[in-house]
């Protein structure tokens, strides 16, 4: 049985801490990212993280408790109503959040699989890292290369935008765009760009060769760096001009899967 405390104090030091990571869009002081929701609850827990707090609003504890019964090294918070609206990043809360130890990962865990990256170059809105993130591992990908500038993956916005794919897939941070491609290209790795205009489509390259795919910014696309490293890739449209990252990337990304012939 977790022990439980109530919280009835907006000035409660955790419920400070933890507005100024939601607000900053990152960890809290000790390290911990933020999942809200009964879902990231339930996938950082089965993704084997280390689950240190949990969350509920007053109407969310029973069913908040009987998910972490048989966690027994997990602290158990109950938060007046009014209180926890004021923790949550999204319009109509679930009323629950966890505050777990995000996955560490090495350059090398990577390159652990035949499978296609994925970069992000200054992808700044979260909801596009995240989906991109969720794309990467539902289609196979081996991780991701996640380049400065873009936006923090532990902003609770992006983390529920990958609904759990970024507590699993592999991922290694690059200080800007030509240290990521050295690191690429050191290994052997082909880097594609996503292009709204030039390049080849997906089905007429090979994505079965050690390669990475380049998302860019939203507004400015790939940054030139990448271009000068790489070659582009361009989605076919009809009616409209380009895909927005996320869809983007999905597309190819499954293109990529269709042809090593498995998830």
């Amino acid at each position: 049985m977790n022990a439980v405390s109530l919280i009835q104090s907006a000035q409660n030091p955790l419920v400070k801490e933890i507005r100024r990571a939601v607000a900053r869009g990152g960890l809290t002081r000790g390290g911990l990212c933020i999942a809200e929701g009964f879902h990231l609850l339930e996938e950082a827990l089965r993704s084997g993280l280390r689950v240190d707090t949990v969350l509920a609003a007053e109407a969310a504890a029973a069913q908040a408790r009987e998910i972490i019964a048989g966690e027994r090294n997990v602290r158990f918070a109950v938060v007046e109503e009014r209180i926890f609206s004021q923790l949550s990043s999204t319009e109509n809360p679930q009323g629950v959040l966890a505050l777990a130890a995000p996955p560490e990962w090495r350059e090398e865990d990577l390159f652990a699989r035949a499978a296609p990256l994925v970069a992000l170059d200054c992808v700044q809105d979260p909801g596009n890292a995240g989906a991109v993130a969720r794309a990467a591992e539902a289609f196979g990908a081996a991780g991701i290369v996640w380049v400065k500038g873009t936006v923090s993956r532990w902003n609770p916005k992006t983390l529920r935008a990958s609904a759990g794919s970024l507590f699993r897939l592999p991922v290694a941070d690059a200080e800007d765009a030509p240290a990521a491609a050295a690191m690429l290209g050191s290994r052997g790795v082909a880097i594609r760009v996503t292009s709204p205009h030039e390049g080849a489509p997906p089905w007429a390259k090979d994505w079965r060769a050690p390669c990475a795919l380049v998302i860019g910014n939203e507004a400015r696309g790939v940054s030139e760096a990448w271009m000068r490293a790489g070659e582009p890739v361009r989605i076919p449209t009809s009616g409209v001009e380009s895909l927005n990252a996320a869809a983007a990337a999905a597309v190819i990304l499954y293109e990529a899967m269709r042809q090593r012939g498995a998830p």
